[in-house]
């Protein structure tokens, strides 16, 4: 008989109110452990509690400032980043070896599946080393964080965390964008970096190339890099020593009043929201009531501990420490990255950098089947609880009925949530081409902020001005022989050269503004055909530019598709509308009436099709006589296909419709 029987039954039995039942499936105000293990013992109780376990043998007053150490990972995609995390849980004893899953910190399946971390994760880790003559146990916690720019804005949160970073760099593959791009990021944050040379086991591996390159573009010291192999262990005993030995003790203030930031944050069945924090200033006990400096909300706190690498139960995190923390927080709208909690009762200073999230890509989402809109609904409902930076808002089209639009940091953002819908909610999604946000302003100078280009007024009683889209700064880093082919690739989606300098004899680092629209769609796409998959490519936000954009319609028999149109740049137009209607008369069907396929620019038509009608001879019958007479047949037909087209409507098929998006 199951634990979950076995309570259900003692429930019903003893007649246990409903509510002490439900507090381990809602964050509730108080802690309802005690209740349940009146009424139903402790073994049975285990079975609500068993993904929470409390350790007693780790007591963290015995971890002052200067025993603890706080780091991060930082790597291009796909250069080892998890598995070194996986051998130092293994070094430290905090997972068995062979007994835990590979990538141990990357729990979602998309994350496996791309070799990316989507959510960050932390791990408290105990180790022991001779630091000056002194046999100490240090406490050592691994942050490890997204490392796509698409998740900047968390990342820079981590990383205020941490002070110092292991640079992980392959040593065959080099020097990557991402690389590039999360080095600056350290950087500018003041971190020690410790250069790590990986996969040295390999074939191809060329670790004096990888030092040289370290030199040349970072200007960090060769011989500090450190030779490893995650995979067989190779160099694995230098790492924490150096991890030690070179990055400073966390800087808080112990008698200060506390102060924590928010570094993530996911929805627990049972616990409700549970929010990773780094304990900056003072420190926290479990029963104690804390605020949030972003939305002046209250919370007690209910459980607190360390992650050792599962949620272990400490009941205190005190300064410099990095846990877990649950507070009967709702949703993880209310637990909001770079977030300061405090002590509710005092007075402090919220810690620098916190900004709301700032969405980059739009696009739409509509069920495949518009009878399982409800379905869908609940589905974004339930997957926006682990990942509140998504923005949703209700919309309908005429072509495909009710569905949502959606906000995203980014396209890689966009692309794992569309794969996380599919993968843990089962939902066929149709998605709309995706859009950036657009400002225009018109003569009587107000300005409107555009992300559905169906909202655009497509003949405005005001003229437009001016108008303006967002860029991006993007770094591509190729071998040389592709160089010239970038630059025209670039050059052909409006770029602007920025940099252009050489990492080594094979490869080449190129920096470019480009339109953030340019890029949306199947810009990386083309740059990997192009190089035959060698390119690497990365992009951080830049500003707003001046720009002549259309907004581009689609008709159909003089009716506008609201779910197509879509804003171009003026010199593009043209060549965009062609290629929509042509790619539309291939999937719609031809009717018993003719269709007209128009791409329009305001009253002006740039491009159009004609799909002719389906017709019956109705000369059959016709095997001489005069040609009046089949002239007044072949008027009557043409007549009843005038009537036929004015009451006539045409239907997009919406895997039609699915095509015509994926392939524009």
């Amino acid at each position: 008989m199951s634990s979950l029987y076995r309570a259900s039954k003692t429930i019903r039995s003893r007649r246990i109110p409903f509510n002490l039942f439900s507090s381990y499936y809602k964050p509730r105000r108080f802690d309802s452990t005690p209740y349940l293990n009146s009424y139903l013992g402790p073994t049975q109780c285990a079975f609500f509690g068993s993904h929470f376990r409390e350790d007693p043998s780790i007591d963290l007053s015995q971890y002052p400032p200067d025993k603890i150490r706080n780091f991060s990972i930082i790597a291009h995609v796909d250069h080892g980043k998890s598995t070194l995390a996986d051998r130092l849980l293994e070094l430290t004893g905090t997972i068995r070896k062979g007994h835990g899953q590979p990538q141990y910190l990357d729990k979602l399946q998309v994350e496996r599946e791309r070799g990316i971390t989507v959510k960050a994760q932390t791990a408290t880790m105990f180790h022991r080393h001779n630091l000056l003559g002194t046999d100490t146990k240090f406490l050592l916690n691994l942050i490890d964080t997204p490392g796509h720019v698409d998740f900047n804005y968390e990342v820079s949160r981590s990383l205020a965390a941490c002070q110092g970073v292991l640079l992980v760099v392959d040593a065959a593959q080099g020097v990557q964008a991402q690389t590039v791009a999360n080095f600056y990021l350290a950087f500018e944050a003041n971190l020690t970096i410790i250069p790590v040379i990986n996969k040295i086991d390999q074939p191809t591996a060329d670790p004096d190339r990888v030092k040289e390159q370290l030199k040349s573009i970072f200007d960090l010291d060769p011989n500090e890099a450190l030779l490893t192999s995650a995979k067989t262990g190779q160099g694995l005993e230098q790492v924490l020593p150096a991890v030690i030995e070179r990055i400073p003790p966390p800087p808080g203030d112990c008698s200060s009043p506390l102060r924590m930031l928010l570094l993530d944050s996911y929805y627990d069945e049972y616990k409700g929201v549970i929010c990773h924090v780094a304990v900056v200033d003072g420190a926290m006990r479990k029963g104690e009531k804390i605020s949030s400096a972003a939305t002046g909300q209250s919370y007690e706190v209910l459980d607190v501990g360390i992650m050792h690498p599962e949620l272990t139960q400490t009941g205190v995190l005190l300064t410099g420490q990095v846990g877990y923390v649950v507070s009967g927080m709702r949703s993880t709208k209310e637990a909001r990255v770079g977030d300061t909690l405090y002590h509710t009762r005092s007075t402090v200073k919220p810690l620098p950098g916190f900004k709301p999230v700032k969405h980059m890509v739009f696009a739409g989402l509509y069920p495949a089947d518009g009878s399982d809109f409800e379905a869908l609904s609940h589905a974004i409902e339930r997957l926006t609880c682990n990942d509140a930076s998504v923005s949703v808002t209700k919309e309908s089209s005429t072509a495909l009925g009710l569905g949502f639009r959606c906000g995203f940091l980014g396209l890689l953002h966009m692309d794992v949530f569309h794969q996380r819908l599919e993968q843990e909610h089962g939902a066929h999604v149709i998605s709309t081409v995706p859009t950036v946000p657009y400002i225009f302003e018109y003569s009587d100078g107000s300005k409107v902020h555009i992300q559905n280009p169906a909202m655009l007024p497509s003949n405005p009683k005001q003229r437009v001005t001016a108008c303006w889209e967002p860029t991006v700064i993007a770094t591509i880093i190729i071998p040389s022989e592709y160089v010239g082919s970038i630059i025209t690739l670039c050059s052909e989606r409006r770029g602007e050269q920025l940099e252009y300098s050489f990492i080594d004899s094979q490869r080449a680092l190129m920096k470019y503004r480009l339109p953030l629209r340019e890029i949306v769609v199947d810009f990386y796409n083309e740059l990997k055909s192009i190089t035959s998959g060698y390119a690497s490519f990365d992009y951080e936000e830049a500003d707003y530019q001046a720009s002549d954009l259309v907004k581009l319609d689609i008709l159909l028999n003089g009716q506008p598709v609201d779910a197509m149109a879509t804003i171009v740049h003026r010199l593009k137009a043209q060549r965009v509308g062609r290629e929509l209607v042509e790619k539309l008369k291939k999937f719609i069907d031809r009717q018993m009436f003719e269709i007209t396929i128009q791409a329009a620019i305001g009253s002006k038509v740039i491009a159009r099709e004609t799909i002719s009608a389906m017709r019956k001879n109705v000369l059959a019958k016709c095997y001489g006589g005069d040609v009046t007479r089949k002239r007044k047949l072949l008027e009557k037909q043409k007549e009843g296909k005038r009537r036929m087209k004015r009451v006539g409507s045409v239907d997009i098929p919406q895997e039609a419709f699915h095509e015509l998006l994926k392939g524009s």
